[in-house]
C-alpha cells in the first residue's frame, strides 16, 4: 500500500515596503510566492494551498527550513534592496514552481542586470526561442516571486512599460529606484 504524500507546508508573512505590502509565501525548499496587495493576500494564500496541495504553517519559519529560514532571507534582502545597499538577491526559489518555459523566463530574469531592461522579444531571442515573444510575456506575468526574480526589468520593444502584477506604477516605481541608484553609484 502507498504512503501518502504529505502536503507542502506553506509559511508566509507580511512586509512593508515602499511598493505597499508584500505578502511572502515560503515552503522548507524555498521562496514560493511574492504577492502585491492588489492581487488579494486571502485569495492568493487560498489558491497556493490548492494547486501546490498545501497547508498554511503559523509562524515565519517552515519547520525542517535551512538554517536562515526563507522567509526571513527573502525580507530582509528586499528590505536591503528597497535601502539600495542590494543588486541582486540569493534567495532560494522552490524549484517546484518555476516549470517549464514559463520557468526558464522567469529563471532567465536575473541575467538582466541591475538597473537595465530587456525587451520580451530580446528574452524569447536569448532562450533561443525568437517566435515566443507572447510567452515570454506570460512567463513574466505568472512570475511566482516578482522583484526577486526581476520581471519587471522586462518592458515592450518600442520602450512601453507592457504589463505588471502590481500595476505599472509599481513597475515605473521599481525601475525609477534602480536607476536613480545606479545614477547615485556612479
Amino acid at each position: 500500500m502507498a504512503r501518502p504524500t504529505p502536503s507542502l507546508e506553506l509559511a508566509h508573512t507580511t512586509i512593508d515596503t515602499p511598493v505597499g505590502p508584500l505578502l511572502l509565501v515560503a515552503s522548507q525548499q524555498g521562496l514560493v510566492q511574492i504577492s502585491f496587495e492588489c492581487e488579494g493576500f486571502d485569495e492568493v494564500l487560498d489558491g497556493l494551498v490548492g494547486s501546490l496541495d498545501g497547508h498554511l504553517v503559523s509562524g515565519p519559519s517552515v519547520p525542517g527550513a535551512p538554517q536562515q529560514a526563507p522567509l526571513e532571507q527573502a525580507a530582509r534582502q528586499i528590505d536591503q534592496y528597497f535601502h539600495r545597499a542590494r543588486t541582486t538577491f540569493e534567495v532560494t526559489v522552490d524549484p517546484l514552481v518555476l516549470v517549464g518555459f514559463r520557468g526558464d523566463v522567469q529563471r532567465h530574469l536575473t541575467t538582466i542586470g541591475y538597473g537595465q531592461t530587456a525587451s520580451y522579444a530580446q528574452v524569447a531571442e536569448e532562450l533561443g526561442r525568437p517566435g515566443a515573444v507572447r510567452a515570454v510575456g506570460t512567463g513574466c506575468a505568472t512570475n511566482p516571486v516578482p522583484i526577486v526574480l526581476p520581471c519587471h526589468r522586462v518592458v515592450r520593444s518600442d520602450g512601453a512599460l507592457g504589463g505588471y502584477r502590481g500595476g505599472l506604477e509599481v513597475k515605473q516605481r521599481l525601475l525609477d529606484l534602480e536607476a536613480q541608484n545606479l545614477v547615485a553609484a556612479g
